[in-house]
């Protein structure tokens, strides 16, 4: 298992860790709570959009539909993208991630009151699939590639749209599997996923590390029992304060590798 250097620092209150991050700063505090791994896990299994892919650069091109409101109406589409894969998820009323995405860009659209025609439609649907990813991701999987750690991608994409997004990055040939949810007809957090992603690495789920940007992501799986790393992509997010809590917290997938230390 894995241990914060500063454990019973963790266990105080919300109030005084806040006060405790506010007086050292962000990068102070992440020094502190830093930790080793008493086990090396098994496999590494990485989220995709928001921790390998960057959705939130269809800021470009929506710049040209929603000027200056561009940067509200990618967040917004995200957020409701990730809202309607929820409520599939608890209504048992499941269409893949392709629809969600697509039905949450008609909501931005009524939402803004910026109409959006078909056409344009479809293209910036295009454009989703063609997303980069972060800077920082080449570099840091070649960085655990070359420790030998196995690596497999879980997401609640469906397997096409992230085969082609990690293909275009150069960055599929580093992943041995990539773990979907259309098998099994739910998303993330739902513990069914998890528990999926355990039995397609055929691996005991606390040696199974998740590494995601969502926290969403890090609860459902550290509340089914796995590993987990928080990647704080935006320093402005907080970490929702809740009983789960990630194991390692890095502010950039290059920080992850020297992070990555056994007892």
């Amino acid at each position: 298992m894995w241990f914060f250097a500063g454990a019973a620092e963790i266990k105080n209150t919300q109030a005084e860790a806040c006060a405790t991050r506010r007086a050292a700063g962000i990068s102070e505090w992440l020094r502190e709570n830093s930790m080793s791994i008493e086990h090396r896990p098994s496999v590494l299994a990485f989220d995709v959009y928001g921790t390998l892919i960057d959705p939130f650069r269809m800021e470009d091109h929506l710049r040209a539909f929603f000027g200056v409101r561009a940067k509200e109406a990618t967040e917004l589409w995200r957020n409701k993208q990730l809202e309607y894969s929820f409520r599939r998820a608890l209504m048992k009323r499941y269409e893949n991630f392709d629809v969600c995405t697509a039905q949450a860009l008609q909501f931005v659209s009524r939402q803004l009151e910026v109409p959006l025609a078909d056409e344009t439609v479809r293209n910036l649907l295009d454009q989703y699939l063609l997303l980069p990813a972060y800077p920082d991701v080449q570099a840091a999987l070649g960085e655990l590639e070359a420790r030998e750690f196995k690596m497999v991608a879980c997401t609640n994409g469906t397997e096409q749209a992230v085969r082609g997004l990690l293909d275009r990055a150069g960055i599929l040939a580093k992943f041995s599997k990539i773990v979907g949810v259309d098998p099994i007809r739910t998303f993330k957090p739902d513990p069914a996923v998890y528990e999926y992603l355990a039995a397609q690495v055929q691996a005991e789920k606390e040696m199974v590390c998740l590494i995601s940007s969502n926290p969403f992501d890090v609860i459902g799986a550290k509340a089914c029992g796995l590993q987990t790393v928080w990647v704080q992509r935006d320093p402005k997010k907080m970490f929702d304060p809740w009983e789960f809590q990630a194991d390692l917290h890095v502010r950039s997938l290059g920080e992850l590798s020297p992070q990555l230390n056994f007892k």
